[in-house]
């Protein structure tokens, strides 16, 4: 099964990311390595969210990821969602 976590931002964030970018992206590194998270990028142009998307037989990995994350920690995230995802083609 496959899950989507969205992430809507707070106005600025690619501003105020900075001191918690590294640790954000060693967690993205470490799911992606143990193949949980399959893809992980910004959304909008300027960003204004996320999303990642996992593979796993509950929403749990997705979320216990969000609850992991620096920026929705530090306040970064104002708003996230996890939504299973039945994938038609590909994957």
């Amino acid at each position: 099964m496959h899950y989507i976590l969205f992430y809507k931002a707070v106005e600025n964030y690619t501003e105020k990311r900075a001191p918690f970018r590294e640790e954000h992206l060693k967690l993205i590194e470490d799911c992606h390595a143990n193949g949980s998270l399959l893809m992980a990028g910004a959304v909008g142009e300027p960003a204004d969210g996320g999303a990642f998307i996992f593979k796993s037989y509950s929403p749990k990995a997705a979320e216990e990821f969000a609850k992991n994350d620096p920026y929705v920690k530090n306040g970064l995230i104002s708003n996230w969602n996890v939504q299973p995802w039945t994938v038609v083609i590909g994957g």
